[in-house]
């Protein structure tokens, strides 16, 4: 469905990402890990189109997308601090992209995200009446209905924490499998990609250190870097591990 080619990026002669190849399937959940400045998140904007590609393929269903402008790529991003805003109420924020795109949301449809994502008891209040949760939801609700052809996450659970965090963990799970949504994740936490994700793209200075499932990169390590990542870098214990695949860390 999404395929990146030979993608390479460079700020001042340095390249931030070099020759990144990666193939991911419709309705896969991919994360995109690794350490702050890695460049995943220019490699996510890449692909939304905020940021030009100056080497290598964007191919979307075959179409290649390279010098295609972000508006017309039809992809939706929920960025890190959610971007709500703060005069408009939780259901005017949600409906918010649809005052020029009539017609992309049936009432029906509009009301099964809202639904969902369990947001009717809170669509009069205002942003900061909303929990941490509740703004994530609504920021979600607000990118579902516009039907993204995928959907990006800007470190979607780094302002969560606890029962909330796991919540927001299953529902972002569920909208990928209901939905058939084919979804990117950028994120530095290890055990979230572990957990979430079907695919991991592990970048490490630019480059690909590996591309595979969770049990893939557990159990085989490409590298010193990626074992050194997941295992010691961000302290997941071993005993994580088991409980995650029920089976021994290789």
């Amino acid at each position: 469905m999404l395929k990146l080619q030979n993608i390479s990026k460079q700020y001042n002669d340095k390249f931030v990402l070099e020759n990144i190849n990666l193939e991911i399937e419709t309705g896969e959940i991919v994360s995109l890990l690794g350490p702050s400045g890695s460049g995943k998140t220019t490699l996510l904007n890449i692909i939304l189109g905020l940021t030009s590609v100056e080497q290598g393929k964007i191919i979307f269903n075959e179409t290649d997308l390279s010098n295609v402008r972000m508006k017309e790529r039809g992809f939706n991003i929920v960025f890190q601090d959610y971007a709500l805003f703060p005069h408009l109420d939780a259901y005017e924020n949600i409906v918010y992209g649809l005052r020029n795109k009539k017609g992309v949301v049936t009432d029906e449809e509009l009301q099964e995200y809202i639904d969902f994502l369990e947001l009717k008891p809170h669509l009069n209040k205002k942003t900061a009446e909303l929990s941490g949760g509740q703004k994530q939801r609504v920021a979600l609700a607000r990118t579902l209905v516009m039907k993204p052809k995928i959907l990006l996450l800007d470190e979607p659970l780094s302002a969560l924490d606890g029962v909330i965090k796991e919540s927001i963990k299953q529902r972002i799970k569920s909208i990928a499998r209901q939905f058939k949504l084919t979804t990117i994740i950028v994120t530095h936490d290890p055990e979230e990609a572990l957990t979430m994700s079907d695919k991991i793209l592990i970048i490490n200075k630019g480059s690909v250190s590996q591309f595979g499932s969770p049990k893939e990169i557990i159990n085989q390590p490409a590298n010193d870097f990626v074992k050194e990542f997941i295992l010691k870098q961000l302290e997941i214990k071993r005993e994580n591990i088991y409980n995650l695949f029920g089976e021994k860390y290789a």
